[in-house]
């Protein structure tokens, strides 16, 4: 948020100062190069032999998993690309080392006191998770379509995909991670942003083919008002802060007083960004990952396809109405465990008493703890309010 008083610039003039700065004129175009390859790269093909891509397309479509993972992933899944899995293994094994940090206290505060060091552990565990997560998810996941495709299986195209499709999921993986060290923002989420808009002409194409009906010009206005305005409420929000006045004390050096003053502590209303989203999307489908590793018809297979018809959220049957509420757990569920991750509460309380300085009408310490604990727990409520409205009016807009 800008300082108050500042003049308010339009969006072209902030693009053209944002493009007339050569370091971040820099930046963005290393993420353009970078969706150029991601763009590329779907168009690699894993050859599996006997596959139909009229069959596997249709399987697709009627199939919300592999849906999802088509439309995230730019469309890679259909084609068999080398991205097909997309950054599945990756998401899936950051939400278990998320929980299992959470619930472990030693981890817990290795993670929070140990800077650089801990963070790369941590890194590497999740990339050894990711790994193994790869290896089953392909196999389940070409297990899926083979049935269907009337595909029988060999040990070598096991092995092929496994290999093929884990390796893409890590280049993602690495693409992403350039994005976001020589790049803008996240890089894990603008190679997710960049899929669906990849996907966009198919989708049309797609709902076209569905409905029997051409797609008339004032129907995309109004979906492009509908985007740009759901766009413009994320940048609101992901933007604003509850900013906590700080007052610091006075200090004599000598014969000179330095110090003094107010500032403010911000505390954003979306800090977490659109990690629980992705984590709660992960978690949802995951009945549906595991369910292929079990043969067609047994127990295990069938409990795990009742688990997930109740998890996905889908407003045009009943269980999806309780897959809704339970995406929206999640979603609440994971921004308060990345926020309680991000502010550590006790150290701020700390530090600001350490340096003299207060919250006026707060007194230093517990009852600073307590007041900024209440502060948070309000605003992540709202920040979680508005991710939870925000992801499900995906589901809602189609009713109409």
């Amino acid at each position: 948020m800008g300082a108050p008083g500042a003049p308010q610039r339009s969006l072209t003039e902030t693009l053209r100062l944002a493009w007339a700065d050569e370091e971040l004129r820099g930046r963005i175009t290393f993420v353009l190069i970078i969706f150029a390859v991601y763009a590329l790269c779907i168009h690699v093909v894993v050859p599996i032999p006997g596959v139909q891509p009229a069959m596997l397309e249709k399987l697709v479509n009627d199939n919300s998993f592999l849906g999802l993972m088509n439309q995230i992933g730019g469309g890679a899944f259909k084609r068999l690309s080398i991205l097909a899995l997309g950054l599945g293994p990756y998401i899936s094994a950051s939400i278990i080392l998320q929980v299992l940090t959470y619930a472990n206290p030693a981890w817990k505060m290795e993670l929070q006191e140990g800077g650089e060091y801990a963070r790369k552990q941590q890194n590497r565990r999740t990339r050894a998770l990711a790994l193994i997560l790869g290896v089953f998810q392909s196999v389940g996941i070409f297990q899926l379509i083979a049935r269907p495709l009337a595909i029988t299986p060999t040990v070598q195209q096991y092995v092929t995909v496994a290999v093929f499709w884990t390796a893409g999921s890590f280049l993602l993986l690495w693409l992403g991670e350039q994005a976001s060290e020589k790049g803008i923002g996240n890089g894990v989420s603008l190679l997710i942003f960049a899929g669906i808009i990849i996907s966009m002409p198919s989708l049309v194409e797609q709902i076209q083919r569905n409905y029997g009906v051409l797609v008339q010009w004032w129907q995309l206005v109004i979906v492009a008002a509908l985007f740009l305005a759901v766009t413009y409420f994320v940048v609101l929000f992901t933007t604003a802060q509850r900013r906590i006045p700080v007052q610091h004390m006075r200090r004599n050096f000598g014969t000179q007083a330095k110090g003094g003053g107010t500032s403010y502590l911000p505390i954003s209303v979306n800090m977490a960004g659109v990690i629980p989203v992705i984590f709660a999307v992960a978690l949802i489908y995951m009945p549906y990952q595991f369910q292929q590793m079990f043969p067609a018809g047994s127990s295990m297979h069938d409990a795990l396809g009742n688990i997930g018809a109740f998890m996905a959220p889908d407003f045009s049957r009943w269980q999806g109405y309780v897959g809704a509420f339970i995406y929206m757990l999640l979603i609440f569920g994971f921004t308060f465990v990345w926020n309680a991750m991000i502010y550590n509460v006790e150290d701020i309380a700390n530090n600001l008493k350490r340096a003299g300085s207060y919250v006026p009408g707060i007194r230093p310490g517990k009852q600073t703890k307590d007041f900024l604990n209440g502060v948070i727990t309000r605003v992540t409520f709202v920040g979680a309010l508005f991710l939870s409205i925000a992801s499900l009016s995906q589901y809602v807009f189609p009713l109409f």
